[in-house]
């Protein structure tokens, strides 16, 4: 969605699914979706349009995983969703599963001169201690070209990347992420 767009908040809704929106072509591009409070329009990734439109019935409850963002320009509030599911089901296998998620830690001598060394194995620690190392793949990389932030490095989940971002907040997004494939597990 671009620079113009802030991560807000991550979402995890429950409501009527309505049916779903499209564009010009007819081709779905929103899940329309009833809460108690209203109804929220929220933007389909292609991977999901398909398999949803086959196997989502208007008037059934789902579950919807995603991201809310705010236009900073506009103030506009815009919701996406990275994983539906029908309520009270485990997800159909033939839904795409999550992107593996990966940390790139930049090894090259700026950054382990101003701490690299000591952020890779605070990252490695503090992902063992959660449980998390060996759901992560954690690739030590050459210059990231952003030399004057250093130590650098890189979390990205799916698409999304994140950068200056501590070891423990790391583990938190990492968590928040992974649970998110598998909504039956939380029950």
């Amino acid at each position: 969605m671009g620079d113009k767009y802030l991560g807000l908040s991550e979402l995890n809704l429950e409501g009527q699914f309505l049916g779903f929106g499209g564009d010009e072509s007819g081709k779905p591009k929103y899940l329309h979706l009833g809460i108690p409070s209203g109804n929220l329009q929220i933007k389909l990734p292609k991977e999901l349009r398909r398999s949803l439109g086959l196997s989502l019935v208007p008037g059934e409850q789902v579950r919807v995983c995603g991201v809310s963002q705010l236009n900073i320009y506009t103030g506009e509030v815009k919701l996406k969703a990275h994983h539906v599911s029908p309520i009270d089901t485990c997800p159909n296998s033939d839904l795409p599963s999550l992107p593996p998620a990966k940390i790139m830690v930049c090894q090259k001598s700026g950054c382990i001169k101003r701490g690299g060394k000591g952020l890779l194995s605070e990252l490695e620690k503090t992902l063992c201690d959660r449980g998390l190392l060996d759901k992560v793949q954690i690739e030590q990389t050459d210059c990231q070209k952003r030399c004057s932030s250093a130590p650098n490095c890189v979390l990205m989940l799916g698409k999304k990347k994140y950068k200056k971002i501590h070891p423990e907040a790391i583990a938190s997004l990492l968590e928040s992420y992974l649970n998110t494939d598998h909504p039956c597990q939380e029950e």
